[in-house]
């Protein structure tokens, strides 16, 4: 079996490179003891915010198994998701990560191809879900577990080559493979995310009030903004990039080079102006793929009047 093991491994990650994945971890699937404690934690102090989903399926998120019957092992995938254009200085700001084509399509997409490949190529029945922020794991953890970054003081996945600028996916199998060891901790003394974030969410190291944060508040939060967040959004109207930006991981990134993630020209282009009379028809236009839907028109133009308050 120890041969199988290392063979299934590396077929495994020939077959993550092959299908355009930046970098594929695999760890044991077992409880999350401690993080299942951390995480109790945080929402009996209501850190999540209105993110009443965040209280359901606890067992299943802290224990793979749980989720899956029979998963004993978890491949870990990312891929870098840098653009090489950015937004103008001054203007209304969006993250990043929704510059393009909403990646849960694209990276759902080849995950189901990966599976497909692995059950093609070992000879061992396999079965497996893959997945992509789309059930209750705890993919940051499962990530670091499998050695392909450390969940920094600002709780983003870091990594030695992209930076924090990447998304997460991974595959439950009900097989056993060769384990990577979890990544080190390379934040050091740093202390920059919780310097410089405006409504004080990063209030300690790797922890964060989701209630306050920025992407929470543009996203997330239903109806009215809290008065007390005047002049902190500083221009983010739908996610922040702020903690991720002033992290030294990410002074060199490295840009991705798949086509769906590039902004349309609009996004790159426009001005406060242009964000503040954007009509409905031409947003429904401009985002019909993005993730930026998430917010819907209505969301979008409450967070940029409320970016407007004095």
């Amino acid at each position: 079996m120890p041969d199988k093991k290392k063979e299934y491994t590396e077929i495994i990650k020939s077959s993550a490179q092959k299908h355009g994945f930046d970098g594929c971890g695999i760890s044991k699937a077992e409880p999350l003891e401690k993080e299942a404690e951390n995480f109790k934690q945080w929402i009996q102090e209501t850190r999540h915010g209105e993110m009443k989903f965040m209280e359901n399926y606890f067992e299943k998120r802290t224990d793979p198994a749980k989720l899956i019957p029979g998963t004993k092992s978890i491949v870990s995938v990312i891929l870098n998701y840098y653009p090489a254009q950015t937004q103008k200085n001054d203007t209304y700001k969006i993250s990043k990560y929704a510059y393009g084509t909403d990646y849960h399509k694209i990276i759902k997409k080849k995950l189901k191809s990966l599976l497909q490949s692995i059950q093609e190529n070992i000879e061992d029945e396999v079965s497996g879900r893959y997945f992509v922020d789309s059930a209750p794991v705890m993919d940051k953890v499962w990530a670091q577990k499998s050695g392909l970054g450390w969940i920094g003081k600002n709780t983003n996945l870091i990594t030695r080559q992209f930076g924090s600028y990447v998304f997460i996916g991974e595959i439950l199998l009900n097989i056993e493979l060769d384990y990577d060891s979890p990544a080190k901790d390379y934040c050091g003394s740093c202390t920059k995310c919780l310097e410089v974030c405006p409504t004080h969410a990063l209030d300690k190291p790797y922890q964060i009030d989701a209630s306050q944060c920025i992407s929470y508040l543009t996203i997330e939060k239903k109806g009215e903004l809290p008065e007390k967040m005047k002049n902190t959004l500083e221009d983010w109207i739908f996610g922040c990039d702020i903690c991720q930006d002033v992290c030294p991981w990410n002074r060199k990134p490295v840009l991705h080079n798949i086509p769906d993630f590039a902004p349309p020209p609009e996004l790159t282009e426009f001005s406060k102006t242009n964000w503040e009379s954007l009509s409905e028809e031409r947003y429904n236009q401009i985002f019909k793929k993005s993730a930026v839907k998430r917010t819907g028109y209505q969301g979008l133009m409450r967070n940029i009047q409320f970016n407007n308050k004095s």
